[in-house]
């Protein structure tokens, strides 16, 4: 089986080079291994941050592609100043708004900007109804300009002659690529082995949100002299609720456009009071309970009702030494009243809105507790009694003071089980400009490509809308250059004029 551009991964990376590859002349192949496609991508937001979108036309606001490259820097910590790639940053913020509006040609919906500070301008755009959206239409697309699909298909290994990528080893059968390969099959967050080798110990022990992050490119890669930039930085750890058994509303909506449509006319028009029952779908599923929860005085504790950790100093690093890795988030009736109202919030969607206790309370009884005592508290939810008071009493007596306030009011809450995890890995292989991944001298490995995550090159992206705005634009310009540039490059290798 021979194809002119292989690409391993199907999120938002994987979908947008194979859709270019294809519109640029290329017989295109996209593996996935899992049965569905999306990857990490299907999970997200759906946030894409940029300048100079329509969206920001349309709202008078005045932002260019300098103004974002120079506000990506204020996210960055005193541990990360110096160690961005700026040379793909400049890529990032110069692309994202073609990128963006090769998006909205797709038929896709998207509702801002939402501010997102530092940000100095309201940049972010959130796909509506939701992430499966994207996917939808990302892979309707693919199929339309005659990629050929193949899910349940796992990269095994790569084919190499004469120092060239010339395929791929999938399901035990070697496919040819005559023009290039395109890694974007994500991060390395669920690889424990790889995190240990990049990652600092504390982090290395947190799983990864997404179980398939498996990092499967990496060993083919570093093979032929690729390396990973920037393996110790991540987003995560985060401590979140655990995920609903079952998909929420939100979730469950089909990625229609004229739905889409509806939902982003009854943004800017229904008021708020009547949308919100509908936006705490997302609100309430598994996002990280806000911090001020603990710097006020909530609790971490472990299912033998112990507590094991100061809340308010990196609680994530003890979490993989709880039983079953999990915790609930303890708070007596004077804290949780504190949390039904702003500016006490206990998760929120930057810009669109905040959910509280209560909304908890009705959106996700599976993970909300109430009792009038710590005794009935710990019936509820498994702890053992005579812990969970004694860990109550040494906080009151020890470690309460200040904003941190006593747990003593009945009625008491608990919420979880949460757990720690890593949502993403950012390091990525080393790639250049055109995103042909680098080996030794940092030559380009012919025929050879890496998108999104798997080619990330030491490009930090904090802030919300980042990750998925470098997957579409990275894997439209590999893509591309596969298609267009490849065909030269092989010619080259086989000795043709």
């Amino acid at each position: 089986m021979v194809f002119d551009v292989i690409v391993v991964g199907s999120g938002s990376a994987g979908l947008s080079a194979a859709i270019t590859a294809a519109e640029n002349g290329a017989s295109t192949l996209m593996i996935e291994k899992n049965a569905e496609l999306g990857g990490t991508s299907g999970w997200s937001v759906g946030s894409i941050t940029t300048s100079a979108s329509p969206h920001q036309r349309a709202a008078d606001i005045y932002d260019t592609p300098d103004q974002h490259f120079s506000d990506m820097e204020l996210f960055h910590s005193e541990r990360l100043k110096g160690r961005d790639n700026i040379k793909l940053r400049r890529l990032l913020v110069d692309n994202t708004p073609p990128t963006f509006n090769w998006l909205l040609s797709l038929e896709l919906v998207f509702y801002g900007p939402m501010p997102e500070p530092p940000h100095t301008q309201p940049r972010m755009h959130n796909i509506l109804p939701n992430s499966r959206m994207l996917i939808h239409q990302l892979s309707k697309a693919a199929s339309k300009v005659g990629v050929e699909i193949r899910p349940s298909t796992a990269l095994e290994d790569l084919l190499v002659e004469q120092g060239r990528v010339t395929g791929i080893v999938a399901n035990g059968e070697k496919i040819r690529a005559r023009r290039g390969v395109i890694l974007a099959a994500g991060d390395f967050s669920s690889n424990d082995a790889l995190k240990k080798r990049y990652m600092p110990a504390n982090m290395a022990r947190i799983d990864g949100f997404n179980p398939a992050s498996t990092g499967d490119w990496h060993d083919p890669v570093t093979a032929l002299g690729g390396r990973i930039l920037n393996g110790d930085v991540a987003l995560g750890p985060e401590i979140r609720f655990r995920p609903p058994s079952k998909p929420t509303l939100v979730r469950k909506l089909p990625p229609w456009r004229w739905l889409a449509s509806a939902v982003r006319w009854s943004i800017d028009h229904v008021p708020s009071r009547l949308l919100r029952p509908f936006i705490l779908g997302f609100l309430t599923t598994a996002l990280m309970p806000s911090l001020d929860l603990y710097r006020q005085g909530a609790l971490l504790i472990n299912r033998r009702g112990e507590r094991f950790s100061d809340e308010t100093a990196n609680p994530s690093d003890h979490m993989p030494d709880q039983p079953d890795g999990e915790a609930f988030v303890v708070m007596d009736g004077e804290l949780a009243k504190a949390f039904q109202a702003w500016p006490n919030f206990i998760s929120t969607a930057p810009g669109i809105a905040y959910a509280y206790l209560d909304d908890y309370r009705r959106n996700r009884p599976d993970i909300f507790f109430r009792a009038s005592s710590l005794a009935e508290l710990a019936s509820k939810t498994g702890m053992d009694p005579a812990k969970l008071e004694e860990a109550v009493t040494n906080y009151n007596a020890k470690d309460a003071g200040g904003e941190r306030r006593r747990c003593v009011t009945p009625p008491f809450v608990a919420l979880g089980p949460v757990q720690s995890y890593i949502m993403t890995s950012d390091g990525g292989l080393a790639v250049n400009e055109n995103l042909q991944v680098l080996g030794k001298g940092d030559l380009p490995i012919p025929g050879l490509y890496a998108a999104g995550s798997t080619g990330q090159g030491g490009l930090l992206l904090e802030g919300h809308g980042h990750h998925l705005g470098w997957g579409f634009t990275s894997g439209r310009i590999a893509g591309r250059h596969a298609a267009l540039t490849g065909q030269n490059d092989a010619d080259l290798v086989a000795g043709q004029p």
